[in-house]
């Protein structure tokens, strides 16, 4: 008991760090990443390009079926969006119609003052022209010609945009007659349209067939501007 020896240190263990278990590095989880950006999936528009896109399918069809044979739920297949999306826009396939026809009447109205601005000083060569487009622009979009003056107008009140559109293309043909004749425009702008209407109905509807006439009738436009010429000359 007097002489007790001093304990041996402690011998380490074979286990080194080397020999410890090598750290698994950890894989980032899905929820660890930041979300990738979605692309954005067909037929999806931005509010004003769904509002056209679903214009651009409604003129189309009309242009195949005609406005008794179209319905919502076509026009939303055509543009490639749900049965529900138009709705978005329209309150239903009559509020279609009107917004169709009232483009239409902006695009005739445009197209008969381009014809007025290609003649600056000549009244009565506007008057001509414009009658030569409002038959080119019937006999080029006939479903559309046959929507803008069927039904649908008659409930132009209703339609404030459609109502605005079909005066102010009419307002291009009475400036014109105006021009011509200060005390006479409105009745001279009022048998231009009578005539032309008359003719491109005529024209579509091929009314001239058969007709026991001395000889072919002239291409449509060109019979127009006939007539009207004819009128013009008193």
């Amino acid at each position: 008991m007097c002489c007790m020896t001093k304990a041996a240190p402690k011998r380490k263990t074979a286990q080194t760090d080397e020999a410890k278990p090598a750290r698994v590095p950890r894989v980032p989880q899905a929820a660890d990443r930041p979300p990738r950006p979605r692309a954005k999936a067909a037929g999806v528009y931005h509010h004003g390009e769904l509002r056209e896109a679903l214009l651009d399918a409604a003129e189309a069809l009309l242009a195949q079926r005609g406005a008794a044979a179209l319905s919502l739920r076509d026009v939303a297949r055509g543009a490639g969006v749900s049965h529900a999306a138009p709705y978005h826009h329209f309150a239903g396939l009559p509020e279609l119609l009107a917004t169709l026809a009232e483009r239409s009447f902006q695009q005739l109205g445009a197209a008969m003052q381009a014809r007025v601005d290609a003649h600056p000083a000549d009244a009565r060569e506007q008057l001509l022209a414009i009658a030569a487009a409002y038959v080119d622009f019937a006999r080029r979009r006939p479903a559309r010609f046959r929507l803008m003056f069927g039904p649908v107008l008659a409930s132009r009140q209703q339609h404030p945009g459609l109502d605005r559109a079909a005066e102010a293309s009419f307002r291009v043909l009475l400036d014109a007659a105006t021009r011509f004749d200060a005390s006479a425009g409105p009745l001279i702008a009022l048998t231009g349209w009578s005539l032309a209407h008359g003719l491109s109905h005529l024209s579509l509807d091929e009314a001239f067939a058969g007709l026991p006439l001395p000889g072919p009738l002239p291409e449509p436009v060109e019979l127009m501007r006939l007539m009207c010429a004819k009128v013009l000359a008193g």
